[in-house]
């Protein structure tokens, strides 16, 4: 019983690191959506995303304690490409009993829209993990989202007979988006959904 109980811990503690990925806005998070998730010490995280009607490639790492930095490149079809800085910084860790807490800011040089949020995050029993959080420019007030794995028994046990895989739902303050993360080999991770009316498709990887 207590060896359960002790899996049951690492996994509510581990799913966010296990999972954690640039969304395509860049920052470390969901689909559209940040999470308080941000980089550790060392982290670098690289990402692409197609698109529509184009892709967008990401780049993060962690240049201070706490403190996630990174950009995205947004290329579009017959439109003017848009890089766009983001920076998020981890208020509380996230624990068993508590959520993490973080801020950011996407879009620094307001070559689109910036974006100013505070987001938290939690993890709960049976693979479950919630974020909601507030902000101005594209977030237009509240948003929220909620993970769920659907392979736990692979990070508890380490049997890969299935990917362990993330299935995601989230509103970004103007539509729901939908989403499966797959995490081939650690740090690896193919990710395909609906987004904004249209599918996507990516890929990216942090180590």
């Amino acid at each position: 019983m207590k060896k359960v109980l002790f899996g049951i811990s690492i996994l509510l503690l581990t799913s966010a690191p296990v999972f954690a990925a640039p969304s395509v806005n860049g920052s470390t998070g969901l689909i559209n959506n940040p999470s308080a998730d941000v980089l550790r010490e060392g982290q670098v995280s690289l990402g692409y995303y197609h698109l529509k009607d184009g892709g967008v490639g990401i780049f993060n790492t962690n240049i201070a304690p706490n403190l996630e930095l990174g950009v995205a490149g947004f290329r579009y079809d017959g439109q003017q490409n848009k890089n766009l800085v983001n920076a998020k910084f981890a208020l509380v860790p996230e624990t068993v009993l508590s959520p993490g807490l973080a801020v950011g800011v996407e879009d620094i040089g307001n070559n689109n829209k910036r974006s100013s949020y505070a987001v938290a995050s939690k993890a709960l029993p049976l693979g479950f993990r919630i974020h909601a959080g507030v902000g101005n420019g594209r977030f237009d007030g509240v948003f929220a989202g909620i993970e769920k794995t659907i392979n736990p028994v692979s990070i508890l046990t380490g049997n890969n007979a299935f990917p362990a895989t993330t299935l995601i739902a989230e509103y970004d303050g103007k539509n729901m988006n939908y989403g499966a993360r797959m995490s081939i080999v650690p740090g690896l991770k193919l990710d395909a959904g609906w987004r904004n009316h249209d599918g996507y498709v990516g890929i990216s990887f942090t180590n």
